[in-house]
């Protein structure tokens, strides 16, 4: 069994050693492509024995004798039943994505004939895939680290342009390089700090101080940037909660139908007219943003309406911007300088909208040296300006879709631990504490790296990662 070169023997756990020689030993299959009635539908299968299952199964052509990367069309039978005719496409190990032999049978798309073909490829040997561990075998083989295997499933689960850009640049190795090189550092002064310990009696110094402070300046640098940009990672990979609110009446509901350009919510002129949080998903430039429009906030003896204010209330708090719509006709200046007041005590990242500003000859001077933006959400005026007004809100001008971004909430758990040990580095240097001391804490940074990347893992990890994916995946 071949070790992966970013997993040595003196780090991988011996579970897992036991758990990668379970998964070469067996052959797996599963659906590749979505369940459903579809033109196509492809069965993939990997492990020692696919070929000769395959092979089995598709008398038309011996593919034992076949070279890899190749297509071969024929029928499909189990037996004298024919299944399909189907097209075979075979990869020869290392060259597929797994890294082991792969061969992917792309039948018609009736779930009836995918059942079939799975059925008869498990008479022969082969065992239904767990969810994700095709991707996992990659990963095990070292075709893959982990960062970018997790991108695989974020590549999928992507529903916009910033979150395919960003899942795409993972998969490329994008994040992969960037720890590479910080680790690559590290190790290098880590051997030399390591070296002087055995020549301590001689009073020698390998490893240059100097530079090795500004190796910290950099690492720490870097983590800054990675940890920093998983503010705009999350943004990309799960969408802004911006909640509408305001006074009954204020045209809530009206600017939610202005920006979806559809009827969702019911509109009226009763105040009052929504009494629960009515939430839908916008793309704006890239982004999703997941809107909520909320019921009038006001005091209420109706028991059902006084429910909705305090839902209101609560999506304020939860929101990553909420948006306040005030009736620039109807409402004084006391009123909306109030409600921004109350603003700022229970979410201060929040945006001031005037609506009904076509009902006022000069909005912008009845609400003077307030920030805010002046539309009217019935005949969408200035709501495109809105929408622009919210992704600036949420970007701050910080978007480079050619710069690593973290959008993995275990990416940066680990982050941080680096953070804390290069910090640490550093005040031991500055105290100029013994060699053995500063060199626990770079292999603590060291280890926290390698977590990110899986040179570093455990089954339960593994298990708790692939378990997420798709099961053809």
């Amino acid at each position: 069994m071949t070790i992966p070169s970013f997993m040595p023997n003196a780090i991988m756990p011996l579970c897992l050693h036991l758990r990668m020689q379970m998964f070469w030993d067996d052959t797996i299959v599963a659906l590749a492509t979505a369940h459903g009635v579809s033109a196509i539908g492809v069965v993939r299968l990997s492990g020692e024995k696919a070929i000769d299952i395959t092979n089995t199964l598709f008398p038309s052509k011996d593919l034992s004798k076949v070279k890899g990367n190749t297509l071969h069309v024929g029928l499909l039978k189990d037996g004298d039943k024919v299944l399909d005719e189907v097209v075979i496409s075979l990869f020869r190990a290392p060259r597929s994505y797994t890294g082991e032999d792969v061969t992917e049978i792309s039948c018609h798309g009736s779930p009836y004939i995918q059942e079939q073909i799975v059925n008869a490829c498990i008479a022969h040997g082969a065992r239904l895939a767990r969810p994700g561990e095709f991707t996992q075998r990659a990963f095990l083989k070292g075709k893959l680290d982990l960062t970018q295997a997790e991108a695989v499933a974020d590549l999928i689960a992507s529903n916009t342009e910033a979150s395919q850009q960003a899942a795409l640049k993972n998969i490329r190795g994008g994040f992969s390089d960037v720890l590479k090189q910080l680790r690559d550092q590290l190790i290098s002064f880590s051997a030399l700090i390591e070296l002087e310990l055995d020549f301590s009696q001689e009073d020698v110094q390998f490893a240059d101080r100097t530079q090795l402070y500004q190796l910290i300046r950099t690492i720490k640098t870097t983590v800054a940037d990675l940890l920093h940009s998983f503010k705009l990672g999350n943004v990309i990979k799960n969408g802004v909660k911006v909640a509408i609110v305001g006074r009954p009446n204020a045209g809530k509901s009206t600017l939610l139908n202005s920006l979806l350009n559809e009827n969702r919510a019911i509109v009226s002129e009763i105040a009052g007219t929504t009494r629960d949080t009515i939430e839908e998903v916008i793309n704006i430039d890239g982004i999703l943003f997941r809107l909520i429009d909320t019921a009038g906030i006001r005091e209420s003896k109706d028991v059902i309406e006084a429910i909705g204010v305090e839902k209101s209330r609560e999506k304020m708090k939860d929101a990553d911007i909420v948006l306040y719509l005030f009736d620039a006709d109807a409402e004084t200046v006391g009123e909306v300088d109030g409600a921004e007041a109350q603003l700022r005590e229970i979410n201060p990242n929040y945006v001031m909208v005037g609506n009904k500003a076509d009902l006022v000859v000069n909005a912008s001077e009845k609400f003077s040296g307030m920030d805010a933006l002046y539309i009217s959400a019935k005949t969408h005026h200035h709501v495109d300006a809105l929408k622009e007004r919210l992704v600036n809100k949420v970007l701050q001008g910080q978007v480079n879709m050619e710069s690593t971004i973290v959008t993995n909430a275990r990416h940066y758990a680990s982050l941080q631990h680096v953070a804390s040990a290069i910090h640490d580095v550093q005040v031991g240097m500055d105290g100029n504490i013994p060699g053995d001391l500063l060199a626990l804490d770079i292999r603590r940074a060291l280890h926290f790296l390698g977590e990110i990347t899986g040179e570093i893992t455990n089954e339960d990890q593994l298990d708790y990662i692939f378990s997420k994916f798709c099961i053809g995946k």
